[in-house]
């Protein structure tokens, strides 16, 4: 671990557990920008930018299901 001269260990755990949880967090938006092509939200109304990114969310989730089963499979 690295010197942090000005902080004390409690905080630096407690940014390496925030940096654990924005991982997590960041991975489905990493499949809906790179393999759905959802980069920008265009000006067509909030309802309908809400509905696209709600199916593009449950898309991600499909996809990653889809690759759990497959090493799943692979691993049998």
């Amino acid at each position: 671990m690295k010197q942090h001269p000005r902080k004390n260990k409690t905080a630096i755990n407690i940014e390496y557990m925030k940096a654990s949880i924005r991982a997590r967090v960041e991975h489905p938006f990493r499949i809906i920008k790179r393999q759905f092509g959802f980069v920008k939200a265009r000006y067509k109304g909030l309802l309908k930018n809400d509905n696209q990114l709600a199916m593009l969310f449950t898309l991600a989730n499909l996809f990653r299901v889809d690759q759990m089963i497959r090493q799943w499979e692979r691993s049998q």
